[in-house]
């Protein structure tokens, strides 16, 4: 031994020090990984009370506003027959929201056309190649 120099590790322990360290390092990496994903739910979590808590709010200011177009319009008619014009108006443009979405999502208009079509023309072109490769 030297004078006051510890002594050397051999490789196989500095070998094993390291894969220690390299696997404590991985599992320190994975909780930090694990950790900053919850904070990235809980996150969310709170975005999405708030999208809710604004939905709430607008649909109250909505029916607010409607309501301050039927005491306007029963300033030039009889109150019920505003009330009963504003309710058939947003009945009417709900009514063909709700149909317009439901047209757009008919299995009809979901089907992918373009891709079938284009699936057909290859497939066509495939077929043919076989034919001429088997005629003598």
């Amino acid at each position: 031994m030297d004078g006051g120099q510890p002594p050397r590790a051999g490789i196989v322990d500095l070998f094993t020090q390291l894969i220690d360290d390299v696997s404590g390092l991985l599992r320190k990496e994975a909780q930090l990984i694990r950790t900053e994903v919850a904070e990235k739910v809980r996150s969310a979590g709170r975005a999405v009370t708030d999208i809710a808590a604004g939905g709430l709010l607008l649909v109250a200011a909505l029916l607010i506003l409607l309501q301050a177009l039927v005491l306007a319009l029963s300033k030039v008619m009889d109150p019920i027959w505003a009330a009963l014009s504003v309710g058939l108006g947003v009945a009417a443009v709900g009514y063909l929201l709700v149909r317009s979405g439901m047209r757009a999502i008919s299995p009809r208009n979901l089907s992918p056309d373009r891709s079938a079509r284009q699936f057909g023309k290859t497939a066509g072109l495939m077929t043919s190649g076989l034919r001429k490769d088997s005629q003598p």
